[in-house]
């Protein structure tokens, strides 16, 4: 009966010992993936202060910051950082150049979304200050409604109702 009770309490520890050290690497695994997290969205413009301002009025976020130059400032967006920094300084960056955005073309096959519960009036405020409108609001399949816009340079704008989780 002793060994009987010995052999199982030596199994136990051993399965909490294996259990212990294969959650241990996984919680290192989980927190390895976290150490990397989306933080900045940034526009290359010509006009820094003219951008900041265009965000300000049309979508009433508040500027976070602008340097002296007047080649990088960042406006208040939520948690992830919106900001604007001059052609210039994105030709200093990327020396091999980049395609500029411009509100004659088309948008670039990527967007920034906003969400907000009044879309249209959302949207009117926009063009009222200098966006162009791409498609008016409409209300998707899944109950979203979304329109598009251009920005002051050219930027693709989705202004939308959040997704409701189902």
């Amino acid at each position: 009966m002793k060994i009987w009770i010995l052999a199982l309490n030596l199994l136990f520890i051993t399965s909490c010992s294996f259990r212990t050290n294969h959650i241990s690497e996984k919680s290192k695994l989980n927190s390895h993936n976290m150490e990397i997290q989306y933080a900045y969205t940034i526009l290359y413009v010509k006009d820094v202060p003219k951008s900041i301002e265009f965000y300000e009025r049309a979508l009433g976020f508040e500027k976070k910051m602008l340097t002296p130059e007047n080649d990088y400032g960042e406006v208040k967006s939520g948690t992830t950082t919106l900001a604007f920094a001059s052609i210039e300084l994105g030709e200093s960056n990327i020396k091999k150049g980049f395609i500029e955005s411009d509100k004659s073309n088309k948008p670039f096959g990527i967007e920034l979304a906003f969400t907000t519960l009044d879309v249209e009036g959302t949207m009117e405020k926009a063009i009222d200050n200098g966006a162009i409108l791409l498609e008016d609001a409409i209300t998707k399949p899944w109950g979203q409604k979304v329109g598009y816009l251009k920005d002051v340079n050219g930027f693709l704008l989705e202004i939308c109702t959040p997704i409701m989780a189902t």
